[in-house]
């Protein structure tokens, strides 16, 4: 898998620099020229169907939309990952911390409803299969 991502990397720099060279003949374009314009033109072309031919090879691949605002924002890619993983861990602590207190409120319930109904509680607790509160 890696080579098919080293392969496209290779054509998109080579493509960029194709348009590198190309922007200088452009600003500096002289008639004579215009043999060397048209070369750099073609490579331009045939380019683009170098990289669309890696296009078929990574198909599969699937990236999420916020990564290209990120990069059209001039950030690195790489934060998002990051900035998601540090949004999934604050979330988790936030679940975590529901369980935990719905997890004492459900020991509290069932230590107050044993004692204001001990013999519907030990019912319950019987079907349930529980020992004591828990």
């Amino acid at each position: 898998m890696a080579e098919k991502f080293d392969n496209l990397e290779e054509h998109l720099e080579k493509f960029i620099e194709n348009i590198r060279q190309l922007g200088i003949i452009v600003s500096d374009f002289q008639p004579s020229s215009q043999a060397v314009l048209n070369q750099k033109l073609n490579f331009m072309i045939s380019g683009l169907q170098d990289i669309d031919k890696c296009q078929k090879q990574l198909h599969d691949i699937n990236v999420p939309l916020d990564v290209f605002e990120y990069i059209d924002q001039g950030r690195n890619p790489q934060l998002y990952t990051k900035e998601c993983l540090e949004r999934a861990l604050a979330r988790n602590e936030q679940v975590k911390g529901k369980i935990d207190t719905m997890t004492k409120f459900k020991s509290l319930l069932i230590s107050e409803l044993s004692k204001v109904f001990p013999e519907e509680m030990a019912k319950y607790k019987d079907i349930r299969g529980e020992d004591g509160p828990s």
